[in-house]
Order: structure tokens, then C-alpha cells, then sequence
């Protein structure tokens, strides 16, 4: 994957003065989530490197119909590239295809990679959800876990249903969703309340390392239960850091600067030399534990893992 980063990103520096490619990038995360500024950093560094103009989108919410009406605006522009995630695949089919069926190279990145092809999309940059979260339900059995919980921030986003559900079936014992807001302090208190009816959960999985990940983390502590394992779904500072005190187990890297970084490359390699991959690129996962999180908490806090 280096190599291949490394190369693309050669190869278009030298040609970057001849290209005047318009990208389009209409994603679903949330303004306010730190997760979806990595993929936007990744987004405009790949545009630095290849020329290309790279205009990212997103709701100020998690909200389909808002998500399609931005798709259907960059439609309309006629761009010469457009890169979507696909959080809820029934929304945003009819805008997608519309930008297929206008002749405009779509590739989709994070989410939606089980029916991107069935759409005409060329192909995914992501991880399987549904994979990472049976790894981690797995991992997290092995080490001792007995009953957990899945707090998941955005209800409706298949995507993170899939890792709840992944989890479940990798950790073979009881699991309850929490639904929460994306709040820290809905999160905090909803895992405090969580774990102050039930004694016996041992085991907390969140879905997002910051919003989510670290008040987990801080409900624990203030509780004072040292017992409890906690993993998170993508990377943080501050959960990093916690994974480093011992006061979280893991992390689950998608590594998502590449989401952004490689459909803008590849779109930018097939117009300027009709190059693209074969097939869907898995960006992740990989668990990121106490040995490894040190040396990451930097790049983290800069934005790009």
C-alpha cells in the first residue's frame, strides 16, 4: 500500500501542471466529528499532489435526504470525478446511479462497499465493517470477555450497524447496543448508567474513538472499574493515549487518511493516463494495542491517522 501511495503520488507531482481535473467529494460524516477531518486531509493532500481540485461535501448532520441533494448538486456540475460514502445504500442509490448514467467515474470510500459494484461504482476504498467488528469481538473474547455493550452515535448509518453486529458474532456472548447521540456527555452518561444497572458487563466497544471512545473511557473511570475492557473503532489522541495508560484495550484503524487520499489519485491516474485498479482496496483493519499506540498518538493528533 506505501508503495503504491508512494508511487501515485510521484508520478502525478511530474505531470501536475497539465492537469485540471474537478473532483467532488460528498461524504456523510458529521461536521463536528474529528474522524471525517483525517479523510478530508487525506482528500486535499492527494489534490496538492496530483493538481486536481478537490471540493468536499457533507451534512451538517447525519441526513440522507441532505447527502442526496449534495450528490445530485455535484451531478449537476458535471465534475470530472466524484468520490461518495455510502452509508445507507436505498437513500443514496438514485443519486449515485444518476451520476453514473452522466458518464461521471464514482468511487466510493468507507462505506457501502458491499453494494458499490451493484451500483456501477468502480470500485471501494474501506474496510469491511462487518470483518472488523467480528475481529473485534474476538479479540476482545479471547481476553476474557464475557457481556458487552456496542454504544453506537449514529443510528441508522449501516455501516456502524454492521460492526455492532460483526461484534456480536465474534464475541459469541451477550451484547446490548446503546444508541447514543453524538455528544460525548449523552455518551458518558448513557455508558455510566449502562454499567451501574448491569454489574456484570465487563466489555465496552464504541465506534468512534473520539466522541465516543473517550467518554467511554472517562465513564469508567469514574465509576472506579478497572475490571471493564474497553476497544474502539478508529483512532484518537486522546484514546491512543488511553490505550498507552492501559485504560483501553485497542483501537481499530481503517486508516481512513488513505479513504481520502486514494479515490482522489486514482480518479486523477485515469484521466490523465486511463489507470485504475482491478478491484476495491481494503484500507483496514488493523488493531492498534499498547505496544503500537505510542507511535501513533502524533501522527493522530495531526490529523492524518
Amino acid at each position: 500500500m506505501k508503495q503504491l501511495l508512494a508511487t501515485a503520488a510521484m508520478s502525478l507531482a511530474l505531470a501536475a501542471p497539465g492537469l485540471a481535473q474537478e473532483i467532488v467529494v460528498v461524504a456523510h460524516g458529521q461536521a463536528n466529528d474529528p474522524f471525517w477531518s483525517v479523510v478530508k486531509n487525506g482528500a486535499a493532500k492527494a489534490g496538492e499532489d496530483t493538481g486536481a481540485n478537490v471540493d468536499f461535501r457533507s451534512p451538517e448532520t447525519f441526513d440522507m435526504v441532505q447527502m442526496s441533494q449534495l450528490i445530485d448538486a455535484a451531478v449537476n456540475q458535471e465534475p470530472d470525478g466524484l468520490i461518495v460514502s455510502i452509508p445507507d445504500a436505498d437513500a443514496l442509490g438514485p443519486s449515485i446511479q444518476r451520476a453514473v448514467e452522466a458518464g461521471i467515474p464514482v468511487i466510493s470510500m468507507n462505506s457501502g462497499g458491499d453494494v458499490a459494484a451493484d451500483m456501477g461504482v468502480l470500485l471501494h476504498v474501506g474496510q469491511s465493517e462487518y470483518d472488523a467488528g467480528v475481529a473485534a469481538g474476538e479479540e476482545l473474547a479471547e481476553m476474557g470477555g464475557t457481556k458487552a455493550i456496542c454504544v453506537n452515535h449514529e443510528v441508522g448509518n449501516v455501516s456502524l450497524d454492521q460492526r455492532c453486529d460483526g461484534f456480536a458474532e465474534g464475541f459469541g456472548n451477550v451484547v446490548e447496543v446503546i444508541p447514543t447521540q453524538m455528544d460525548p456527555a449523552d455518551v458518558q452518561s448513557k455508558v455510566r448508567a449502562a454499567l451501574e444497572s448491569d454489574p456484570e458487563i465487563d466489555t465496552i466497544l464504541t465506534l468512534g474513538a473520539s466522541m465516543v471512545g473517550e467518554p467511554a473511557v472517562d465513564a469508567v473511570k469514574a465509576l472506579d472499574r478497572d475490571d471493564i475492557q474497553i476497544a474502539s473503532f478508529d483512532l484518537s489522541a486522546g484514546f491512543l493515549q488511553a490505550v498507552v495508560d492501559g485504560d483501553a484495550t485497542f483501537a481499530i484503524d481503517q486508516q481512513q487518511f488513505l479513504q481520502g487520499y486514494l479515490p482522489v489519485s486514482f480518479l486523477a491516474l485515469q484521466a490523465q493516463y486511463g489507470l485504475m485498479p482491478g478491484g476495491d482496496v481494503p484500507s483496514g483493519p488493523n488493531l492498534v494495542t499498547q505496544d503500537k499506540a505510542e507511535q501513533v498518538v502524533e501522527l493522530s493528533a495531526q490529523g492524518i491517522r
